[in-house]
């Protein structure tokens, strides 16, 4: 082989089996999701991380863990139905409090929110701490700011809220009925999540803002 041929050899994209792996190794290896760009990164000049992934997530199809997909980036993660088998290590022991899984529900059904905005929805002033708890989880983060007068900053879930609770985007939060059903919630009246008895509850989710920053 000549060094000119050697050279193009380094930057040449290897078969897409090998890219396969590659992405399989990258996502194995790293703490939390990986996006496509950062995948690329890593890889061959011409690698196309995208394609491999079509080809990874269908291999591991009908196996314990699966390819996900948790906001603009991907996991690995274990299959739902197997999520039992985990459940000890993933339990969280910092329990919120009522303001802070009030204030966290209105992010992330209303989101952007302005703390004025949450606040008229729960009818009190959220305090400092709530939202600092909250930042400190990392299961919020700031948006942009308003364009209005003051220029309020906004308040959205993060992707770490989404990896979490296993939701590719805002989009996929589920219902009140679902969150009671599943003991998330109790029988009292979330603020700005329902706007009376328990046949509204759907329709009112349905109608929050449930787009991203």
């Amino acid at each position: 082989m000549t060094e000119t041929e050697t050279e193009k050899s380094l930057f040449e994209a290897p078969p897409i089996a090998e890219q396969e792996r590659m992405v399989e190794a990258i996502l194995s290896a790293s703490a939390g999701p990986v996006t496509i760009s950062e995948m690329a990164d890593r890889m061959a000049t011409d690698a196309d991380p995208a394609e491999a992934l079509v080809y990874l997530r269908k291999r591991y199809e009908g196996r314990g863990v699966r390819v996900v997909r948790v906001g603009d980036a991907w996991a690995i993660r274990t299959a739902p139905d197997l999520g039992f088998l985990m459940q000890k290590e993933t339990v969280e022991q910092r329990k919120l409090s009522r303001a802070a899984i009030e204030t966290l529900a209105i992010i992330a059904y209303h989101q952007p929110a302005t703390r004025a905005e949450i606040e008229e929805i729960r009818g009190v002033a959220v305090s400092r701490g709530t939202i600092d708890q909250l930042l400190e989880l990392e299961w919020i983060r700031f948006g942009r700011r308003r364009m209005t007068p003051g220029r309020p900053v906004t308040f959205v879930v993060t992707q770490t809220f989404l990896d979490h609770f296993s939701l590719e985007s805002a989009r996929d939060l589920p219902g009140l009925k679902e969150l009671r059903a599943a003991g998330l919630l109790d029988n009292r009246p979330l603020p700005g999540l329902e706007t009376g008895g328990e046949e509204d509850d759907d329709e009112a989710v349905g109608q929050s803002e449930l787009f991203e920053d």
